[in-house]
């Protein structure tokens, strides 16, 4: 198994727990990264339900913005951006056991605010090529922001991974 420094691609839940720390914590793995698409999965646990047994509307929100943010950083050169809104339906559930994919795909790349959108999708376990909506995401993002002193090194990790 590759690990990080070996010159080979980290396990995804390394390369996860890396980019984005609060996605790691209740297990949602990163697949792709680029200026065009960011997409990763979940297996939905009770880590990230709320007390009915369903996946929480927070997660879905934080999984939208995550990936926008992500992309949009990308796709900006890896200046400084920062979230401005967040739109999100929540139009059917996902509940514990159930797989869910997320896909981020850039609406307009502009040079100082990005639109992205993202889908969060459930499987079907008899056929992953069938999938169910679930959640449907618009994210605003201001781009082209200074990077402070502080976090110079901010982009390191995303340019190791991101399919440029």
């Amino acid at each position: 198994m590759n690990q990080i420094g070996d010159g080979g691609e980290p396990p995804s839940s390394s390369k996860t727990e890396i980019l984005d720390s609060p996605l790691h914590m209740f297990g949602f793995e990163i697949d792709e990264l680029s200026p065009h698409r960011v997409s990763g999965h979940l297996l939905v646990t009770p880590k990230c339900c709320q007390p009915f047994k369903m996946l929480h509307g927070g997660v879905s929100a934080l999984i939208a913005e995550a990936l926008a943010s992500m992309g949009a950083h990308i796709a900006s050169g890896f200046h400084r951006i920062a979230g401005i809104h967040l739109s999100i339906s929540h139009l059917k559930s996902a509940q514990a056991g159930d797989f869910v994919v997320a896909v981020a795909t850039p609406v307009n790349l502009g040079k100082s605010i990005q639109v992205w959108e993202v889908s969060l999708s459930k499987c079907d376990p008899s056929n992953s090529e069938i999938k169910t909506l679930i959640a449907s995401s618009r994210v605003t993002i201001l781009c082209n922001l200074p990077v402070p002193e502080s976090a110079r090194d901010a982009a390191q990790n995303l340019k190791k991974y991101a399919k440029l």
